[in-house]
């Protein structure tokens, strides 16, 4: 692909995200499609050159590369349905949330409509879109990601295909955003405990940041000791984690600030400790998250 002939693609789904990612095709050129079940919400991008396709089955005729931005993947199945058939031969990559069971589903249902399926996630916000150090990650047929890479890579300069298994970027979806919710939270817990002493939160957002990149530079050194199994060269202890418990507690009382959502990782601190791993590095908390196999 050089010069002028950029590959065509169709955007279905005009959310935030699937504006975003028309949008960056737009810019680069891409002859674009775009199409929503409800009708409108493409009018700035027909204004800088999209086509608004009529019908989704026009939508996914008109480009052999179609990416979907919908919630789920069966959210996507559901609305592609209908133009099963003009599927057929092209390309789908699926930019959305879900479980690798419902990865698995929908690669085999692509294989049922005769299209080659790439599931994808867009780890950033809309307006990250289309930045050199924006990530994106795909698996599934690895033929459709040597075809349409360079097209791909229009959204995100770090852009990754995990391997050849569909439900491997959904698994990794999952595992990182794991983190989301309980830093946050954090983040929040600490915004209410600032503002109990009459100070802006905004004030604690360059302190939080350089220790979110503290926690990030620890990272390799804790994926190196789970994936040995090894935790005794402790940094960080579980017991140096049980030490911290009444502190929390302290400043509760004095800032009237809810605990509650810290008792379930407290205790799972305290059953690392039971567990033998009072003095190893607090990674061994993986242990404890591990059910135990089911027996037949």
């Amino acid at each position: 692909m050089t010069g002028d002939n950029r590959t065509p693609v169709t955007v279905i789904g005009m959310g935030s995200m699937g504006r975003a990612l028309a949008g960056a095709f737009i810019d680069a050129g891409h002859p674009t499609t775009v199409w929503n079940r409800t009708p409108g919400k493409a009018a700035a991008l027909v204004a800088k050159g999209a086509v608004e396709a009529e019908t989704l089955e026009a939508a996914v005729a008109a480009s052999p590369l179609v990416i979907t931005c919908l919630t789920t993947f069966e959210d996507t199945r559901r609305a592609l349905d209908p133009a099963g058939a003009a599927l057929s031969g092209r390309a789908l990559v699926t930019l959305n949330s879900g479980s690798p069971a419902d990865a698995r589903e929908t690669d085999a249902w692509a294989t049922v409509h005769g299209t080659r399926f790439l599931a994808g996630a867009v780890k950033n916000v809309p307006s990250a879109v289309g930045a050199r150090d924006t990530l994106l990650y795909y698996s599934g047929d690895k033929t459709v990601f040597d075809e349409y890479g360079t097209t791909l890579r229009v959204l995100g300069g770090d852009t990754v295909h995990l391997g050849d298994e569909a439900d491997l970027a959904a698994l990794y979806e999952m595992a990182v955003g794991a983190m989301l919710l309980p830093a946050l939270v954090g983040f929040f817990h600490g915004a209410a405990t600032v503002q109990a002493r009459g100070l802006e939160v905004s004030s604690m957002v360059r302190f939080a940041g350089k220790w979110l990149d503290m926690i990030k530079s620890l990272l390799p050194v804790y994926a190196a000791e789970i994936d040995s199994g090894d935790y005794s060269d402790a940094a960080s202890s579980v017991n140096l984690f049980i030490a911290g418990e009444s502190h929390d507690e302290e400043l509760a009382e004095e800032t009237n600030v809810e605990t509650a959502w810290l008792a379930p990782l407290y205790d799972l601190v305290k059953r690392a400790a039971d567990a033998g791993h009072g003095e190893h590095s607090v990674a061994a908390l993986t242990e404890m998250l591990r059910k135990p196999e089911r027996t037949a």
